[in-house]
């Protein structure tokens, strides 16, 4: 990260400190996390949290305070089934017997492997079919692969993005082309996701939702730089695309969703996320 982010606004290794100092700062006494400060604990922040630090090689303080409050925590949706599992991947736990049999027949259940109910704060209406597939990569449980590759194709539209009612948005194209993934289909098979996610980047830094979008916002930036890494491809615009995810970045070391927001925890991943892969 050094080489391409300094002279642009400080030092790597300063913007580190700050964001780790960021993260630390908003660990509650119940030893989980919270991107804002006085509000209480949650499955998402404390993922997103330990994944912050441990993506800068931070050390995880409290870490048996953190353990603690993600055993505690009800397994009581998708979502909470995946934060929980994949923090506690994270400190270094191994997920319980017991953990893995709920998870079994959760996953079992069509509901997250054809559905495309979605609502207004969910990124993608194939987030849960992304989220469902990693844990069972990360469990090493079984699923329909062929059935599910159908379903997710069933989406790719003329463009060469994917999305329902034959309108791709980058949100949706980075969800079904990471699952496809995850399904070990051949993503040379759909180039076209490649020209599409590129008519959504920006010469003057970030992606955009839409092709026609003209405000490039911080989820946007990341889901076309990770979807290009999964066709083995690069941004055209590097620097003015870390450029842009550095005037982001807020005084007290986080980052927000544009230049104008407030410091969240997963804006700060995919923040951090991006300035790696940018200067790999």
């Amino acid at each position: 990260m050094n080489r391409l982010v300094e002279g642009s606004r400080g030092n790597a290794q300063s913007l580190i400190a700050k964001v780790i100092g960021y993260v630390v700062n908003r660990q509650n006494e119940d030893g989980g996390y919270t991107f804002a400060q006085g509000t209480e604990s949650s499955a998402q922040d404390t993922y997103y949290g330990l994944a912050i630090l441990n993506s800068l090689k931070a050390c995880l303080p409290n870490l048996q305070k953190t353990i603690r409050f993600l055993n505690a925590l009800n397994l009581d949706s998708i979502y909470s089934d995946y934060y929980i599992a994949k923090a506690l991947q994270l400190c270094g736990v191994k997920v319980e017997k017991t953990f893995k049999e709920r998870l079994a027949s959760r996953l079992s259940s069509e509901k997250y492997f054809g559905s495309v109910e979605v609502f207004s704060e969910v990124p993608s209406e194939f987030i849960t079919t992304f989220m469902a597939l990693e844990l069972a990569d990360l469990l090493k449980i079984d699923v329909q692969t062929r059935e599910i590759i159908r379903w997710l194709l069933r989406f790719r539209n003329k463009d060469g993005g994917f999305g329902t009612q034959g309108q791709s948005n980058i949100n949706s194209t980075f969800y079904a082309a990471a699952s496809l993934r995850l399904l070990n289909f051949d993503l040379k098979a759909s180039r076209g996701v490649v020209e599409f996610v590129r008519s959504c980047e920006k010469p003057y830094g970030g992606f955009t939702v839409l092709p026609e979008s003209i405000m490039p916002y911080m989820e946007h930036t990341y889901y076309g730089i990770m979807t290009l890494d999964l066709f083995g491809e690069k941004t055209r615009y590097p620097s003015q695309t870390i450029e842009w995810v550095l005037k982001c970045q807020n005084k007290n070391g986080g980052f927000a969703r544009s230049d104008l927001g407030i410091s969240t925890f997963v804006d700060t991943y995919y923040a951090i996320t991006t300035l790696q892969k940018l200067t790999l």
